[in-house]
């Protein structure tokens, strides 16, 4: 599927961002390049992220160090909460370890803000080649392979998933549930897939959301998969009683991918809307 094109900045397209990224495989290092670089909105952060989310994917590597150059760019007020926090979530996805290099002024004023307040290390430098040498010091997590142990099996998820077959709903309950790790991600969806494959058609998806938990750590993967699934099987996916964490998430990255986050208060909500959208065509 040919990726969508979209503005950063109104001028910036999905080919110039991907001009941005870089893969130096024999250092393991993924190199953003936001040099000259005004990222005025929300829309415009979330986006330059999903390209960012999609080539590391399409490296087969869940793991690099990150090199970002933040040469004269800058990251407007009204940006920065979306840009930090995309930013913690795709560190936590995929980064063994994150240098930054010849930030402006007002941009390495907020990153050690957030630093001091995240609790990480800023690691800013003020050229390429002693930030490249702060990464030649960090121990590679690959050779010692991530084998996440899994959480849950077929048999928790079973009671999860229900059709409503005159109603054409597939009805997915999240509730009181985390998933802490890409594993439980794809455990999840690999499950989700099979049992919407064997119906052999589309469903409106309601998602019940009630204290479901996603870490940091889980988000990306989470991202990806649940992209694929509404484009393999959904008329409509209704969401309710999201928390407030996974609530922002969703309606953060929703800004960028074109989709309407749909979260309602009630299940009684999510039904009506999904009424709503059997009325409206969808």
């Amino acid at each position: 599927m040919t990726a969508p094109e979209f503005v950063v900045d109104s001028s910036l397209t999905i080919e110039q961002i991907d001009r941005r990224i870089t893969f130096i495989d024999d250092l393991q290092i993924m190199e953003a390049d936001f040099s000259d670089l005004q990222l005025h909105t929300p829309v415009e952060v979330n986006q330059f992220y999903d390209r960012l989310e999609d080539r590391i994917a399409e490296t087969g590597e869940e793991l690099w160090f990150f090199l970002v150059n933040y040469s004269n760019c800058r990251i407007d007020p009204e940006a920065w909460w979306d840009y930090s926090r995309r930013g913690k979530t795709l560190n936590l996805a995929h980064s063994m370890g994150s240098v930054r290099y010849d930030a402006t002024e007002a941009t390495r004023r907020q990153i050690e803000r957030d630093a001091g307040t995240e609790r990480f290390d800023a690691n800013l430098f003020t050229n390429r080649d002693s930030a490249l040498e702060r990464i030649k010091t960090f121990k590679s997590k690959r050779i010692k392979k991530i084998i996440h142990e899994p959480n849950y099996t077929r048999a928790d998820f079973e009671p999860r998933v229900s059709f409503i077959e005159d109603a054409r709903i597939m009805d997915i309950d999240l509730s009181d549930i985390t998933f802490f790790h890409s594993k439980d991600v794809d455990d999840f969806y690999d499950f989700l897939q099979e049992k919407l494959e064997a119906t052999g058609r589309r469903w409106y998806y309601l998602i019940n959301y009630n204290n479901c938990q996603i870490m940091p750590e889980a988000w990306v993967q989470w991202a990806q998969r649940g992209k694929a699934f509404n484009i393999a099987g959904s008329e409509g996916t209704v969401r309710y009683e999201a928390g407030q964490d996974t609530e922002e998430e969703i309606r953060m990255r929703a800004q960028s991918q074109d989709f309407r986050p749909n979260i309602l208060r009630t299940r009684e909500d999510a039904l009506a809307r999904i009424d709503q959208m059997k009325r409206d065509g969808y």
